[in-house]
């Protein structure tokens, strides 16, 4: 079965019409099986509240939907993160209370201006019309929920976002260095041999160490570990605030966060409260100390 993962940032009741309601914490997941494919929505109920869980919900998702329904600073905060994050594929759709021109010069000149767009009522064509992409490479699963289950041990609940994940394949916990076996695998509550990118997957795994959101678990050529980072750093248009070295912000690079130091401006280097596993593409730097903007920008790490 083929799988495919959207972020959806609006109304609730908007995303309850497109899937079963799932695991809910911070994050709330919806699917349903149609056509052949397994679609995942994404909520992140804990924002406006808190400005991370729409960046996580943002980078667990291949596609984004993004329902407007008033052109606020939360629908603003919500631009912001997708054209942050670099998220290109995508639906735009907005209620009738908000002004079509106003909305379009909004998005002008951020990811979100190249989305499809579509009425609310339509928005599982749309989806439909977003075609699953699979993941090439090494194996490597992103984790989003950990539980310890009676008779079961600890079940990770994350995305495959790249090649295939077998049962009883040992695969390395970053940033901790450990070794995890996967004892079985399940999608959509059904057990599998295999889950291949960019599937959503429950793993009951054999773990020596704690693991948390953002974790990721990996086999084959692994991802660079960093304790502090240099990033290609371009700040958000909406922010005013003078960074500083010294100032502390918080940085978020896939599903994971970490308090952050600016340790320099020329290079701009961030340096981590704790070692990060560095997810591919922009690391994002929130709400620097003392500032209203919540975001201040983003970068991808210089690995060079």
């Amino acid at each position: 079965m083929e799988s495919a993962n959207f972020a959806f940032l609006g109304e609730a009741e908007l995303a309850r019409s497109l899937g079963k309601k799932g695991t809910s914490t911070d994050l709330c997941m919806y699917d349903r099986k149609e056509g052949g494919v397994l679609r995942t929505y994404v909520a992140p109920v804990g924002f406006p509240e808190k400005i991370q869980p729409l960046f996580h919900a943002v980078n667990m998702a291949e596609s984004a939907i993004l329902c407007v329904s008033a052109l606020d600073r939360f629908a603003g905060e919500q631009i912001i993160a997708l054209d942050t994050v670099g998220a290109e594929s995508g639906i735009l759709c907005h209620s009738e209370s908000v002004d079509p021109g106003a909305l379009e010069g909004a998005v002008r000149g951020t990811v979100v201006e190249g989305y499809a767009r579509a009425a609310p009522g339509r928005l599982r064509e749309a989806v439909a019309r977003i075609k699953p992409e699979p993941g090439a490479g090494p194996p490597r699963v992103v984790a989003d929920h950990v539980f310890d289950v009676k008779s079961v041990g600890t079940v990770v609940l994350g995305r495959v976002v790249s090649g295939t994940v077998r049962q009883h394949d040992t695969l390395r916990l970053l940033p901790a260095g450990a070794d995890v076996l996967v004892k079985s695998i399940q999608m959509h509550d059904d057990p599998v041999e295999e889950a291949s990118a960019p599937a959503r997957v429950g793993l009951a795994v054999k773990a020596p160490e704690k693991i948390q959101r953002g974790d990721m678990l990996c086999s084959g050529e692994l991802p660079p570990t960093f304790s502090s980072a240099n990033l290609d750093f371009e700040p958000t248009e909406h922010y005013k605030g003078g960074l500083r070295e010294g100032l502390t912000c918080v940085a978020v690079s896939g599903l994971q966060s970490r308090a952050a130091r600016i340790a320099s401006l020329e290079p701009f280097t961030l340096e981590f409260d704790r070692p990060i596993a560095y997810a591919g593409g922009t690391v994002a730097v929130l709400r620097p100390e003392s500032e209203p903007v919540r975001v201040a920008g983003g970068g991808p790490v210089q690995c060079d």
